[in-house]
């Protein structure tokens, strides 16, 4: 009897051993051995011989996951460098396309006229084998492995021939490992604070210059109910943030925001600025990120706090000033209303062939002509008093000309004036 309960027990121990063994492999770290039945499940591809396919057969090459989805184009254009690299280092590597979406799915975007480039590329489909092993938030998102082993995650920028030779020859890599954050918690913040029970977060604030590579460029903003307490602005320009910033500043004062109330006195640009044009390469080092969260019950003063850290730790200081600016405000010339919505669906084309706005605001409008410089380089300015929806037909808009005749039929005129006006101004320090 006491020998059939030690064999009980030693089984029992070895099974809550492999339990947690297991549950060690999932996600998978850097440095730790993929799972032995990942090398024989059955993969499920397409664009290939057979239905489903597996990595054993690829177990003593370097092997590269490369994570995409059908809506990411960077992730598209990125294929033709992918197979170029295939074929450079021919059976050294293996670089496989990885999605989680479903077969039908891919196979038929791929039929698309517009994608039918791609439909010989073999990828696995319906990868949540792989997503639960290596986590990640977005694509395009790299997974190397070598000899069995996780050996770093990065972006899609690094996979380069210099970084494969580097790995493939033993020599020391170049790498930087990228661990996708998720953006629904403090930028950077370490998960060791999730642990300290009675402790909650009353603020945080972070600015860093350079590329983050475990986050895309983007926003996020930290909510309690409807209240914005927190803002996330990752991998754009500085002026940018500014933007971002004086948008809500301007809706919290009832006024509308655009580039042509920024006056830039800075006379270096090229840290404030990014040109998107030229390759990522340049202007890396130009991007920043920021992170401000206050308490809630101080949620008003959250963007002013964001403006007082920029100008403590940046080279710049901006300011909201008072300007006799040259502007054009809008005005109605009737008291008859033509102007209200009928209602529907809410409807903002302005601006495109022919301009329709139906069940909107004046702030849209407002919105669309200061961002707007090829109609008017002035800024705009509603002095109508309208608070109602409205809906306006106003056709083809080429010219203040032809906008201002379009308007002219609702009793609206935008008239060239003077007023003092909220101004960024921006300066060296």
């Amino acid at each position: 009897m006491k020998m059939k309960f030690n064999k009980r027990c030693i089984c029992l121990i070895f099974c809550l051993i492999a339990i947690v063994v297991h549950a060690q492999q999932i996600p998978l770290k850097i440095g730790g051995s993929l799972p032995e039945e990942v090398w024989e499940t059955p993969l499920e591809v397409i664009n290939y011989t057979q239905k489903t396919t597996t990595l054993k057969q690829d177990r003593d090459k370097l092997i590269l996951l490369d994570f995409w989805a059908t809506w990411c184009s960077p992730c598209l254009k990125n294929f033709p460098y992918m197979e170029k690299l295939q074929e450079k280092f021919g059976n050294q590597i293996k670089i496989l396309p990885v999605t989680t979406q479903e077969r039908s799915f891919v196979e038929d975007f791929f039929k698309s006229q517009q994608d039918k480039q791609y439909n010989h590329i073999t990828s696995v489909v319906n990868g949540e084998i792989f997503k639960k092993l290596f986590p990640h938030f977005g694509v395009p998102y790299i997974v190397w492995i070598k000899d069995g082993k996780l050996i770093n995650t990065t972006d899609a920028e690094q996979v380069t021939e210099k970084a494969i030779s580097e790995i493939l020859e033993g020599d020391k890599s170049s790498l930087q490992t990228v661990i996708q954050m998720d953006r629904g918690r403090p930028f950077m913040l370490s998960e060791n604070f999730d642990l300290e029970k009675g402790t909650s977060l009353m603020s945080y604030s972070l600015l860093t210059k350079g590329k983050v590579r475990a986050i895309g460029s983007g926003n996020w903003f930290h909510r309690e109910g409807n209240v914005v307490h927190g803002r996330q602005m990752t991998n754009i320009s500085l002026m940018e943030i500014y933007k971002g910033i004086m948008y809500q500043i301007f809706e919290g004062n009832g006024d509308t925001f655009g580039d042509k109330r920024i006056i830039n006195l800075v006379k270096n640009n090229s840290d404030l600025e990014i040109d998107y044009t030229l390759p990522e390469t340049d202007f890396q080092d130009k991007m920043y990120s920021i992170e401000f969260i206050v308490p809630v019950s101080k949620a008003e003063t959250l963007y002013a706090g964001m403006m007082k850290m920029l100008n403590e730790m940046t080279d710049y200081t901006a300011t909201l000033e008072k300007k006799s600016t040259k502007c054009l405000v809008l005005k109605r010339t009737s008291v008859k209303d033509k102007i209200a919505t009928k209602g529907g669906e809410q409807l903002d084309n302005f601006f495109r062939p022919m301009s329709v706005m139906k069940n909107v605001t004046f702030d849209y409008l407002m919105s669309a002509l200061n961002a707007n410089s090829n109609i008017s380089p002035l800024p705009v300015f509603d002095e109508t008093g309208y608070n109602g929806k409205i809906d306006l037909e106003l056709g083809n808009i080429t010219d203040l000309t032809s906008l201002k005749k379009a308007l002219n039929k609702y009793d609206l005129d935008l008239v060239e004036s003077e007023r003092d006006l909220n101004m960024l101004f921006i300066r060296d320090k």
